[in-house]
């Protein structure tokens, strides 16, 4: 039995092993992608804050036109919500964060009478909220770990065209936000109309950078321009072309900041089961040591009895008479 037990232990100790090295792997791989993650990001924070300026400056051009497209509605009656999460699982806790957030939100647009049409980014979401039974209008997958802004640019179609068709009064992402190595969190922010910069914090830029009045902004070194702008073509006009570039901008900006996330979960997940094998390794080892030295003990015990057995029959004659010893 012990022998037996030993060689269980063995195989179990050689297959923990073995999935060590996998976990090891790509806990490294997600490491190195860390950094490119992050480069990515602040590459595109520049283009993200450019973009919010001048659709400020637009919007204060002709406060009537930006009208439906800044700001946010009064009477929400009908919403589309995007939901961000990852292609693949072995990343903690990541995707039932967002999916956590987003049932919340349903949930409450559900409570307030609200009809929602949902729209997911990662393979992850289309097997949960199909085993939840809640339909997804359009699910978009082979994209959360390496986005681009081609991605960027067909999720936002996809999301842009029922609140510009006038389908839905109020669009929402829920993804998580890459605050640095050590932090992320869920975010749900209103994605369209766009959030006016000067109403509280900028969605888009995480520093806020906007304009405090009419034709008026702050450049990147804390100096202060005012002015006058002129559009061509007119501000109207313009906004119907920058508002969509907008959308796709945050949208990007929005899967850049999960993959960031996701590997960073990814690699905290699998330097915890590394850790984890180690100290299974070590458990079983010692189980499997325990064994052998009762293995061991019982063989030297057979052996000693069987010695004694022999012993006490050498003192013994062919009839079975006891020959008694004299000194």
């Amino acid at each position: 039995m012990a022998g037996g037990q030993e060689r269980i232990l063995r195989r179990r100790i050689k297959s923990i092993q073995s999935t060590k090295k996998i976990t090891k792997a790509m806990e490294l791989i997600a490491a190195s992608q860390i950094v490119r993650a992050q480069g990515r990001i602040v590459a595109a924070r520049p283009y993200e804050e450019g973009m919010a300026r001048i659709v400020l400056e637009a919007a204060t051009g002709d406060p009537v036109a930006a009208g439906n497209l800044l700001g946010t509605p009064e009477k929400i009656e009908k919403v589309a919500v995007l939901s961000v999460v990852a292609d693949r699982g072995l990343c903690g806790g990541y995707n039932t964060s967002v999916f956590r957030a987003t049932e919340r939100h349903l949930s409450a647009a559900t409570a307030d009478n609200i009809e929602y049409r949902l729209f997911t980014v990662g393979k992850k979401a289309q097997g949960y909220f199909r085993f939840r039974r809640q339909p997804v209008e359009q699910s978009f997958i082979g994209m959360s770990e390496r986005p681009t802004f081609e991605d960027a640019r067909a999720v936002a179609a996809a999301v842009l065209t029922p609140f510009v068709n006038g389908e839905v009064d109020q669009v929402m992402i829920v993804s998580t936000r890459f605050l640095s190595a050590g932090s992320q969190s869920v975010d749900v922010k209103q994605l369209l109309p766009l959030v006016d910069p000067r109403q509280g914090s900028d969605p888009v830029t995480e520093h806020g950078d906007g304009a405090s009045a009419a034709g008026s902004a702050r450049s990147d070194d804390g100096d202060d321009r005012s002015g006058y702008t002129e559009f061509e073509p007119d501000a109207a006009e313009l906004l119907e072309t920058l508002v969509p570039r907008a959308a796709e901008t945050a949208i990007f900006a929005a899967l850049l900041e999960a993959s960031a996330s996701e590997l960073t979960a990814r690699q905290r997940a699998m330097a915890a089961a590394t850790d984890n094998a180690e100290e299974l390794v070590k458990k079983y080892s010692r189980i499997m040591n325990r064994a052998r030295q009762d293995t061991i003990t019982t063989e030297i015990m057979e052996i000693v009895s069987g010695a004694e057995a022999l012993r006490a029959g050498a003192d013994e004659d062919e009839g079975g008479l006891v020959i008694e010893a004299r000194v």
